[in-house]
């Protein structure tokens, strides 16, 4: 079965596509930095311990990087490195679990494998994105792309059409096993045809994929072993970029039929403007022509697990009948009060009230552990914890969260000053702004703001990723004399005057951005801005 191609890869030149024959040796300092990145856990398919590998780097990374060597330049995955042991995991808390279909494969693969993988991606990640076919708004596994970037992106977005009045329509595809089912004729096809990848390079990936081996540990007891003839191992570091270079192409597919999207491993994402009566035909077609694409690479488009929301403000959406909704791959699919986006629940106004109220939810279930246990951890033990189960859940896409409600904020920092006290273990009466402080933690609002100003530098200082470097702009004055020519403002966004046009990226980087100090701005390294951005914040918040 061949890959249906775009009109624009139909017809494209292969001298006009980079080629990638070899794979670039590796060096004994890159193995090296890539061991002490290492997680201290370990796989049941190792054969050494990962934490003595780490410990013993000095002997094991000029044994890597000799194996790497010899695999990239004979073209060949080593065969002893393609057995997987798969752990099957519930995909959400409360499904049936005797449903198979509920739970994720996951593959425990060697570590020393592993490494090896992310040699392979650190050379073939330039390769791809240099010949222009990748898509531009998939932000899996992609430098500077994460999923707080996709969504700023899509928020943005969206928020612009209510900002203008209107009303959209977001739709979350749902992808059946996607890495699971993926052929590898097709993909090698495209890898050769696509992206220029061939000779030694092209056999060294055919061989990782082809001849893989797993077999499933549950309860104590082990399958037998069975072939993989089709997919990559979920688990693996290669495999899910090869997933995105696979489904690639999609994006013609797409923007053809006047849509805008936004892709994140196998999370698709489709969303239109609705301007007149054309514009929900327009994507109900769309996700016709997705779900055939995906039928022809031999994909599964399930469309009674897609998910809709319709995006409006409140006086729009009482507008829209009640029951109505969008027509996904044939399938009729009535609008959410929520949709769920890489760990966001977006809902109808964009609000966020649903997401507070989840990461409050949650937070405080791991809060109330913590304080069972405190008595028997030390104070730097406590923090640890503390900032591992609960703060990473405050700070996640907290940039989205941008001039949200005051009663959103509030909600959150009654969830930090409930951690705080007990890290500290502070009284319920005492102050709790001594308590931060003594803590050295932010208060939520100024964490939100120092994200929005980080991924604002990231932004400046890359150009990563584009469509977030294509809504902002350095002010340049018309007389460059001027003192503010020596700022590096951003030009005010104009016609975002509203709630929704506030939320905004556009506006929001603008807005925290213009505020900090020049010596902040002027930092050309990260660490050198992230360090004078948080002393700012701190003393702006404690020391007034």
């Amino acid at each position: 079965m061949k890959a249906q191609l775009t009109p624009r890869q139909q017809h494209q030149q292969p001298a006009a596509v980079p080629q990638l024959d070899t794979l670039p040796p590796t060096t004994v300092e890159e193995v090296s930095r890539l061991i002490s990145r290492l997680p201290n856990k370990t796989s049941p398919l190792d054969y050494i311990h990962t934490s003595v590998v780490k410990a013993c780097s000095d002997v094991f990374a000029p044994l890597i990087a000799k194996l790497a060597n010899l695999s990239f330049a004979e073209g060949r995955f080593p065969v002893q490195f393609k057995l997987a042991q798969v752990t099957p995991l519930l995909k959400k808390v409360g499904l049936d679990v005797s449903d198979p279909a509920n739970y994720r494969p996951i593959s425990n693969l060697n570590t020393i494998s592993k490494i090896i993988e992310r040699l392979c991606l650190a050379r073939l990640i330039p390769h791809i994105a240099s010949t222009g076919n990748f898509n531009p708004l998939q932000s899996a596994y992609r430098k500077q792309h994460s999923t707080e970037t996709a969504l700023l992106k899509i928020l943005d977005d969206l928020n612009k059409v209510v900002n203008s009045r209107n009303t959209a329509v977001l739709v979350g595809l749902d992808l059946s096993a996607a890495f699971d089912t993926i052929e590898h004729d097709i993909l090698v096809d495209q890898l050769r045809t696509i992206f220029g990848v061939s000779g030694e390079a092209l056999g060294w990936i055919e061989t990782y994929l082809r001849g893989r081996k797993q077999y499933v540990m549950a309860g104590g007891e082990r399958s037998t072993l069975s072939e993989c003839e089709l997919g990559v191992p979920q688990g693996s570091v290669l495999g899910p970029f090869l997933f995105s270079i696979y489904v690639s192409p999609i994006v013609d597919i797409i923007t053809a039929h006047g849509v805008q999207f936004h892709q994140y491993a196998d999370d698709t994402q489709l969303y239109i403007a609705i301007q007149s009566d054309d514009d929900l035909p327009k994507l109900e077609k769309c996700t016709l022509a997705v779900r055939d694409w995906f039928t022809e690479n031999g994909m599964l488009l399930n469309p009674d697990k897609s998910e809709v929301l319709l995006v409006a403000s409140q006086r729009n959406a009482k507008k829209v009948a009640p029951g109505s909704g969008v027509s996904v791959a044939g399938s009729k699919i009535a609008y959410s009060e929520t949709l769920k986006s890489l760990g966001v629940t977006l809902d109808q106004s964009l609000t966020f009230d649903q997401h507070v109220q989840s990461v409050v939810k949650a937070s405080n279930f791991h809060i109330r552990a913590l304080r069972h246990i405190r008595p028997m951890l030390d104070r730097g033990v406590a923090n640890t914890i503390a900032c591992s189960i609960v703060s990473t859940r405050l700070d996640y896409c907290n940039s989205l969260l941008y001039n949200t409600k005051v009663s959103n904020i509030e909600k959150l920092q009654r969830v930090q000053n409930s951690l705080a006290r007990v890290v500290a273990c502070s009284n319920l009466r005492d102050h709790i702004t001594p308590v931060l402080k003594e803590l050295h933690w932010l208060p939520v609002k100024q964490r939100i703001e120092y994200k929005v100003a980080l991924v604002t530098h990231k932004v400046l200082a890359t150009g990563q990723p584009p469509y977030l470097a294509d809504l902002v702009s350095v002010y340049k004055p018309a007389n460059p004399g001027l003192r503010s020519a020596a700022q590096r403002r951003l030009t005010i966004p104009t016609g975002l005057k509203s709630t929704a046009g506030q939320r905004t990226f556009t506006s929001a980087s603008e807005a925290v951005w213009n505020r900090l100090p020049n010596i902040i701005q002027s930092a050309k390294c990260l660490f050198s801005f992230k360090f004078r951005l948080k002393t700012h914040l701190f003393k702006t918040t404690f020391c007034m």
